[in-house]
């Protein structure tokens, strides 16, 4: 069985004691019943420097967007929880069907990846995130991808909505995760609607119970965009997010010994304050 052989690894790796234990989510601002208003912000950063970062610090560029937004997480919990003492837990989909033939629909599952926000160094959380996002694929491979999505399908179509609408009323605290995170790779080239070239693309997903905040991100030709979209009650302007997604990646440049100030993306929208 897939969770057995989850489990016989887990004892072998050992303890882990910087990694969040599962269906273990720490209490945050970011965690409680979500309202129905919702907020969006965004902010692009230049992808050919995400790129030197990541192959700088020998990390993927997913790594590199986990350990940034475990940065401005952890600047956040400070900011709105005064304390930042225990990793959080981010949902991270990954695709089951990587095929250049499927023309239509998705397969994919969420990791659970432990988010080092305790830790004060940023180079030290990029290698703590980058052990993490390991060890969440091997358990997705060992547990058998195809796994999650064989359960899920047990449940009756006509009892889904409202299994998934009670605990969006209900649940305060998520016992699988704090927040989710999905980075995208978009289109390398430019693409046009009804003849007019489409300069940016920005994507979001929904808030899941339990979590008033999802962080979006998408490569888009020469942009790395991100999307933070949050209820209205989790922060007073969600362009604080994207600031400290920013801010935690340029820290990390610093740290790796590359220059802190920011390529300007001229094909991007300008940057938005934080009211």
């Amino acid at each position: 069985m897939g969770v057995g052989r989850v489990r016989r690894r887990g004892k072998e790796r050992g303890e882990q004691p910087e990694m969040a234990k599962s269906f273990s989510p720490p209490p945050t601002f970011v965690n409680h019943v979500v309202s129905p208003g919702r907020r969006f912000a965004t902010a692009t950063l230049a992808l050919a420097a995400v790129k030197q970062t990541s192959k700088h610090l020998g990390i993927t560029l997913n790594d590199l967007v986990l350990a940034t937004a475990a940065g401005a997480l952890r600047e956040l919990l400070l900011r709105c929880d005064g304390r930042a003492d225990a990793p959080l837990i981010a949902s991270v989909p990954a695709t089951l069907n990587t095929s250049p033939d499927r023309l239509t629909g998705n397969e994919f599952l969420g990791m659970n990846v432990s988010l080092p926000v305790h830790v004060d160094h940023p180079l030290d959380r990029v290698r703590l995130t980058a052990v993490a996002a390991a060890i969440a694929k091997e358990d997705m491979r060992l547990l058998g991808p195809e796994a999650v999505s064989q359960w899920a399908a047990y449940l009756p179509p006509s009892l889904a909505p409202a299994a998934f609408r009670w605990p969006s009323k209900r649940e305060a605290q998520s016992r699988l995760l704090n927040v989710p995170i999905s980075n995208v790779p978009g289109p390398p080239e430019r693409g046009r609607i009804g003849g007019a070239t489409i300069s940016e693309i920005y994507s979001v997903g929904t808030l899941m119970a339990g979590s008033g905040m999802n962080i979006t991100v998408w490569s888009y030709v020469d942009q790395l965009n991100i999307s933070v979209l949050t209820d209205d009650i989790t922060l007073d302007d969600p362009h604080e997010a994207t600031a400290a997604l920013v801010h935690a990646f340029t820290e990390i440049r610093s740290a790796s010994g590359l220059s802190s100030e920011l390529t300007p993306v001229h094909t991007a929208m300008a940057p938005a304050r934080v009211s």
